[in-house]
């Protein structure tokens, strides 16, 4: 029999994942939709929201830290080799995918919530892709190739605090973590436009509680002597792929933070959408639109695992650790999605190559 403390990890994941939805769907979010009006319209407006949620949840997940709640050497994102490798790659493979899906993962989940059939596509084939990379028929190649060339990191702490506190001689983490998490939010706030605009603060502010609650959580009901379980918080790769596992292979993998948060999150846009009378059912317009998204969600299954996450789980939840990893995902998911905008202006990769080819040698 499963112990309780997992299932109670579940129960908190399916609460915390349905403030997500909710606070989500009714601020309209979504972190390619922030990418791409920066990128290509020059409004930071719903990228600092983001910012705004790495900022407090900085602020609450170091203070947990300080506080002796919350070990990072316990968490996956301080792991005893650092995997740039993968990372890079993984993290401009996800970008892409997600620019050809229009939205990362969890924004498929919201939409599903709302209605959206492509998203149901989307996260069984994101799902299956991000099994298949971290346990499945790809694992060998994450495993025995590009993880093959990590690079050792020393004992005794492989954050970013930790780093620089080594190597200054002192702790530097209480100020890293205030410089980094006040900066964030008075960088995030400082934009007019956004203070006006309260659905994304509140928005913004609810995403940041909510990861530092759900290190919180997953640190408190955790229970050593069933087993290992490592504290964890709000990401969208590998726990899709879990929970299509469960469904389709062991109703008892169900009892796990990630996979009831992923369903919390499609239930909490469901309330939120049918409140709002915005709920509707939606399918592909055609199969070029399919075959795009199959691409983008294979890109972003595989890509998330190899990065160590998504835009929310390495963008926020990583960062909120101050996690070697994050500035590193955060830039190749970037850097992937303006080059996944740029495929889908320049209609295909062929076209996309040719012209920068040109450019580069001077040929019209």
């Amino acid at each position: 029999m499963q112990n309780m403390s997992a299932w109670m990890q579940a129960l908190s994941g399916l609460a915390i994942g349905g403030a997500l939805g909710f606070a989500i769907q009714r601020s309209k979010l979504c972190t390619f939709g922030a990418i791409e009006d920066f990128l290509i319209g020059g409004d930071s407006r719903r990228l600092r929201v983001f910012a705004l949620a790495l900022g407090i949840a900085l602020l609450g997940t170091q203070a947990l830290v300080l506080a002796g709640i919350l070990n990072p050497a316990e968490t996956s994102y301080a792991p005893v080799a650092f995997p740039l490798l993968s990372i890079v790659i993984g993290s401009v493979a996800f970008g892409v995918g997600m620019a050809l899906v229009g939205t990362c993962g969890m924004g498929s989940l919201v939409r599903l919530g709302t209605g959206d059939l492509r998203s149901l596509f989307v996260v069984f084939v994101l799902g299956a892709a991000a099994y298949a990379m971290l346990r499945g028929m790809l694992a060998d190649l994450r495993i025995g190739f590009l993880e093959r060339f990590a690079v050792p990191l020393p004992e005794g702490g492989t954050d970013i605090a930790a780093l620089i506190s080594r190597a200054v001689g002192f702790e530097t983490r209480p100020l890293i973590a205030a410089l980094a998490g006040i900066g964030l939010c008075v960088l995030a706030l400082r934009d007019v436009r956004l203070r006006r605009t309260p659905r994304l603060v509140t928005a913004g502010i609810a995403l940041g509680l909510l990861v530092t609650a759900g290190w919180i959580l997953t640190s408190i009901l955790n229970d050593d002597f069933a087993g290992p379980n490592r504290p964890q918080s709000l990401s969208f790769v590998s726990t899709v792929g879990k929970t299509v596992y469960a469904g389709l292979m062991n109703v008892s993998a169900f009892g796990d933070f990630g996979v009831g948060s992923v369903i919390g999150t499609i239930l909490g846009a469901y309330v939120a959408a049918r409140q709002a009378g915005q709920f509707q059912w939606e399918a592909f317009d055609d199969d070029r639109e399919m075959r795009r998204h199959l691409c983008g969600a294979a890109l972003m299954g595989a890509g998330g695992i190899l990065a160590g996450g998504c835009t929310i789980g390495q963008g926020i939840t990583a960062g909120s650790m101050l996690a070697l990893s994050w500035p590193f995902a955060v830039a190749g998911m970037v850097a992937g999605a303006r080059l996944g905008i740029a495929i889908l202006v320049d209609d295909s990769p062929g076209t996309l190559l040719q012209r920068n080819f040109s450019r580069l040698f001077g040929r019209s």
